[in-house]
């Protein structure tokens, strides 16, 4: 790692033509991914110009380290992490080659969307023989709106003290984010009421927020622990506790083992739906609003064809 940083600075630099300016005023808001960017966007509006160092399509556990990422965080006036070591295997070692201190950790230009949330899935210890856990608990959180709402208001709160000039216009922006959401989030109650105590499945434990918000149960992942691909002794437990268990539904994102899926899938009657859980991936998905719309609206879908 510390042969790449040196790499990475001396490849930056040349990256840096391509790095487009922002609108005279507005401020430079960097966020490590693409949710965590259109989330800012809501409540900056037109006065921040967004980046998001994680395409939509990468795991944000494992991110390309790119030279022109570097470029992008010394120009930061601001950085939105997730936190809770989301992003422990790319945005440290990035962060050892920047030099602003507009972003560095306790700066009003640092925020960590974990802050106040309340964790799911926290290790009563720590051993790694049980795959990639996370000592503070399951980073996937952002599709949890009550969660969102805390997140939203961190945002809003850091871009008042970057730009006190913009404070008002920052607070009437997050009003109006959480009228919408509060609507919203009644309405995506009522699609998923009638299937309280669904099982579904995923591939990694990365919906367990949804779950839990929307009554859902996940029975089973096809990962045999998070991180570790799984065995054929472990698909094949998987294929009969969701036989056991009746779950029907199988979610993945972009970035994994759709094969792997497919393949319980047609041993177990079950449809495998393509979740991704970043903005613009799916077709008119560019929001918060619009990913949760598609998210609620696929989920519901398939576990009515299920009944």
């Amino acid at each position: 790692m510390k042969k790449l940083i040196p790499k990475l600075l001396s490849l930056a630099w040349l990256a840096s033509w391509a790095i487009a300016a922002p609108v005279a005023g507005q401020l430079r808001v960097v966020a490590t991914t693409p949710d965590l960017g259109a989330l800012a966007k809501e409540i900056g509006g037109d006065r921040v110009d967004i980046t998001a160092l994680a395409k939509p399509t990468e795991d944000p556990h494992f991110v390309d380290a790119r030279p022109s990422l570097i470029v992008t965080l010394n120009r930061a006036d601001m950085l939105i992490e997730g936190g809770a070591e989301l992003e422990i295997g790319w945005l440290p070692a990035l962060l050892q080659g920047v030099r602003n201190t507009k972003i560095a950790a306790g700066a009003p230009g640092r925020v960590s969307a974990a802050s106040g949330v309340a964790m799911l899935d926290v290790p009563a210890s720590l051993d790694r023989s049980r795959g990639d856990v996370h000592a503070l608990g399951n980073p996937h959180f952002m599709l949890d709106p009550v969660n969102v709402r805390l997140i939203a208001a961190e945002i809003a709160n850091h871009l008042a003290q970057v730009d006190a000039a913009s404070a008002e216009q920052y607070r009437s922006n997050l009003q109006r984010f959480n009228e919408r959401l509060d609507a919203k989030l009644t309405e995506w109650q009522a699609q998923l009421a009638p299937f309280r105590g669904a099982k579904i499945v995923t591939y990694h434990r990365d919906f367990v927020y949804l779950a839990a918000r929307f009554n859902l149960e996940v029975a089973t992942t096809l990962e045999e622990r998070p991180g570790i691909a799984p065995s054929p002794a472990h698909v094949a437990q998987v294929i009969s506790t969701m036989r056991e268990q009746n779950a029907r539904v199988i979610l993945v994102q972009p970035y994994q083992n759709r094969r792997t899926a497919e393949t319980v899938a047609r041993q177990t009657d079950a449809v495998v739906l393509d979740m991704p859980q970043q903005p613009g991936v799916a077709q008119n998905t560019d929001s918060y609003f619009t990913l949760m719309d598609y998210l609620v609206h696929t989920l519901a879908g398939a576990l009515g064809q299920g009944r």
